[in-house]
């Protein structure tokens, strides 16, 4: 029997709201054999994601997490490659975030390290829900119908992943150290997006570095089209690494099974739900001004000094008292974390003290009441700490956005304390001053 032959879009994503433009996926918090295999031979989608939650980690143990995926990922696939049935033809994605804060480049390194030999990788940082464009190879927040370079924004000054310049191919020489100069850099501006390029893509070898133009859906839609089909005919290889709005371009799926003003039709007999806020980033923080108007819920502020100092545990039972007495009223606890950022000595200690307050946080989750209807987790690094360790979920699947750049995940009906629970990922910087009370409303349905 001969084998049948898949293409699967696989995304190693550093931390879970890559999945911000799709549906109907699975997102692993798991990259075991068993765990991979499952998913390369899920029908109910052509990607998957891979959350790794780099984006929280050193740069050594970011390479070490990327590698291990890689490797298991490969063995998963060359077992598939052996079996009478199927085999996969991937396409692989390094997702991160659109305002270029990330461990670039180590992780596309160590996925063409493992994964090639590819003959291009290209940089796509835009997000179009989020207002990310990239014109003349420089990227662009447009905030209020602004245009304004993301190295002027506050994520630029990100104390971890901060950078100098918007310019993608100076920002890509920067980053690498001089590995890859500005001028080695492939640019295809708007008009090269928008026009033919099939045969200049079939030239590129040796991992040549491109960055991507584009200001709408439809300018990536044009451009992967070529791209899957220069792969296609010439057997080409190529990696990205990108933001989510490349997702959408390259998996083509239809519209979702629910409107995102109807999610909260998910939410078991209606019952009350939680709100985490993790992010403390400005945009997170106008959202909880906001969402703290709303009637019936109920602000319970986690005052990350006293974790500093040592007084954890006994915060940890004043809050999930404070908890379970606005939960058993019908309120809507929102629980979040003191707006200002600490400062520490080194990037090492910051990243060591944000594990210790996630983890505070993480004890929230696993204390939150059964009879819980849903659960809005603000942040990214925080999302996925919710879904791996939180909820401890294997795998979850997209339900589809409740906003835009927002996913609706659930959990499975065999989680042993809350079954089919929906999750609402909210990423820091996505959405309006009153994005994070507009899901409260839709997800409550008030």
């Amino acid at each position: 029997m001969s084998s049948e032959r898949q293409t699967k879009i696989i995304v190693l994503d550093d931390d879970p709201t890559g999945s911000q433009t799709v549906h109907s996926c699975l997102l692993l918090t798991r990259w075991d054999l068993e765990t991979l295999t499952m998913a390369l031979n899920d029908d109910s989608s052509p990607l998957f994601f891979i959350l790794t939650n780099t984006r929280g980690m050193t740069a050594e143990r970011a390479e070490m997490v990327t590698r291990t995926v890689c490797q298991n990922l490969r063995l998963a696939l060359e077992q598939l490659q052996c079996s009478a049935t199927s085999s996969i033809t991937p396409i692989l994605v390094s997702r991160s975030d659109s305002t270029l804060r990330g461990h670039y480049p180590i992780e596309p390194n160590v996925i063409a390290e493992e994964l090639g030999p590819f003959d291009a990788h290209f940089l796509v940082p835009a997000f179009f829900e989020g207002g990310r464009i990239t014109r003349d190879s420089t990227h662009y927040l447009v905030v209020d119908g602004k245009e304004i370079p993301c190295h002027e924004t506050e994520f630029a000054r990100d104390s971890v992943f901060g950078y100098s310049t918007a310019y993608l191919p100076d920002y890509v020489e920067e980053k690498t150290k001089g590995i890859i100069l500005a001028d080695q850099v492939q640019r295809f501006l708007l008009h090269d997006v928008r026009g033919d390029c099939s045969e200049r893509l079939t030239h590129l070898t040796v991992n040549t570095c491109c960055v991507v133009d584009c200001e709408q859906q439809s300018d990536l839609d044009h451009f992967c089209s070529q791209l899957k089909d220069v792969a296609t005919r010439s057997g080409r290889k190529f990696l990205f690494r990108s933001a989510a709005s490349l997702l959408t371009a390259l998996a083509q799926l239809p519209p979702q099974p629910v409107v995102p003003k109807d999610m909260g039709k998910y939410v078991p007999k209606h019952r009350p739900g939680a709100i985490l806020v993790g992010s403390h980033v400005q945009r997170s923080t106008l959202q909880l001004t906001e969402l703290l108007k709303q009637p019936c819920v109920c602000g319970i502020l986690v005052n990350v000094d006293r974790i500093r100092e040592g007084d954890g545990n006994t915060l940890l039972t004043e809050i999930l008292h404070a908890v379970e007495e606005a939960h058993s009223s019908g309120q809507h606890p929102a629980i979040y974390t003191s707006r200002t950022e600490l400062t520490f000595d080194s990037i090492k200690e910051r990243l060591i003290f944000g594990e210790k307050v996630s983890a505070f946080l993480m004890e929230v989750v696993q204390n939150l009441p059964t009879t819980l209807g849903f659960l809005i987790s603000k942040g990214g690094i925080t999302s996925n700490d919710v879904l791996s360790l939180g909820l401890a979920l294997k795998s979850s699947r997209v339900l589809g956005q409740i906003l835009p750049g927002c996913s609706v995940v659930r959990c499975p009906a065999s989680h042993p304390r809350h079954p089919e629970m929906p999750v609402v990922i909210f990423p820091g910087n996505v959405g309006d001053d009153y994005g994070l009370a507009e899901v409260f409303r839709r997800m409550s349905m008030v």
